[in-house]
C-alpha cells in the first residue's frame, strides 16, 4: 500500500502547489519534467520485461489478450463510463470543485497504469511503477489545480481506495501462485508499462487498455505451461 499512499500525497501536494503558484510555472519546465519521468517509467518496463524466463509465453498471451481486448473494446468502454460518469456526477452543472474532484478522480484511475502498478506492488512488493505514477499525478494535479481549483485534490480519495483495493487483491493472490508465474506476469506488465511511457513521451499512443488481458492469459499460460 505504500505506492498508493505516496501517490495520494504526491495528488494533494501538487493540487496545494498548483492552487497557490501553478500559474506562474513555466510550461516548458512541466514539459521536462513529464519527460525526464517519462524516461523513469520506460526503465521500470525494461527492467521488468527482461524478467521472462519464456519469451514465447509473453508474445502468445499480448497476442491474445489485444485481440480479447479489441473485441471487448475495454478502451473505448472505460472511456464511455468515464463520460457517463462525468455527466452523471455534474449534472446540473456541478460546482467547480465537484467538476475537478470528478475529472482528476477519472484521469488518475481509468487508466492502465493505475492497474499494473497497483498489481506490481501487491504481487512482487515493487512500488517503482507506482512512484513514477505518482510524480506524474503530482504534475498533473499542479497544472489542474491551477486552472479549476483545489478541488483535485479531492480525487486522492477514489485513488486510495481504487488503487489500494489492487493492490490488497494482488498480494493475496500472490499466496495462490509460483514464482514462475508471477515472473511471466511482471514480464507482460512490464512491455505494458513501456507502451504506457511511449504514449507520456508523446512517441506513440497505445491502446494499453485493450491489452489488459494480457496480463491474466500470461497467468492462465504459464500456470499451464509448468
Amino acid at each position: 500500500m505504500w505506492g498508493t499512499f505516496v501517490n495520494v500525497l504526491a495528488i494533494i501536494a501538487g493540487s496545494l502547489l498548483g492552487s497557490m503558484v501553478g500559474r506562474r510555472l513555466e510550461q516548458r519546465l512541466v514539459t521536462t519534467v513529464t519527460q525526464a519521468t517519462g524516461l523513469g517509467i520506460l526503465l521500470a518496463g525494461m527492467a521488468m520485461a527482461t524478467q521472462s524466463k519464456n519469451i514465447v509465453l509473453v508474445i502468445v498471451s499480448l497476442v491474445g489478450g489485444g485481440i480479447c481486448g479489441e473485441l471487448l473494446n475495454i478502451e473505448g468502454h472505460l472511456a464511455g463510463l468515464g463520460r457517463r460518469l462525468e455527466a452523471l456526477l455534474t449534472r446540473g452543472g456541478g460546482s467547480r470543485i465537484t467538476r475537478a474532484f470528478v475529472s482528476a478522480s477519472l484521469l488518475y484511475c481509468v487508466g492502465a497504469m493505475a492497474i499494473m502498478g497497483s498489481l506490481d506492488a501487491g504481487l512482487r512488493g515493487n512500488y517503482s511503477t507506482l512512484y513514477a505514477k505518482a510524480l506524474l499525478d503530482g504534475i498533473l494535479a499542479v497544472t489542474m489545480a491551477s486552472t479549476v481549483g483545489w478541488g483535485v485534490a479531492l480525487s486522492a480519495l477514489p485513488v486510495l481506495f481504487y488503487q489500494g483495493s489492487i493492490t490488497l487483491l494482488a498480494a493475496w493472490l500472490q499466496n495462490y501462485l509460483t514464482p514462475a508465474v508471477v515472473t511471466e506476469i511482471t514480464a507482460t506488465g512490464g512491455l505494458l508499462i513501456i507502451a504506457i511511457s511511449l504514449g507520456v513521451l508523446k512517441i506513440k499512443e497505445i491502446n494499453v487498455g485493450n491489452l489488459l488481458p494480457a496480463i491474466f492469459l500470461a497467468a492462465l499460460l504459464a500456470l499451464k505451461w509448468q
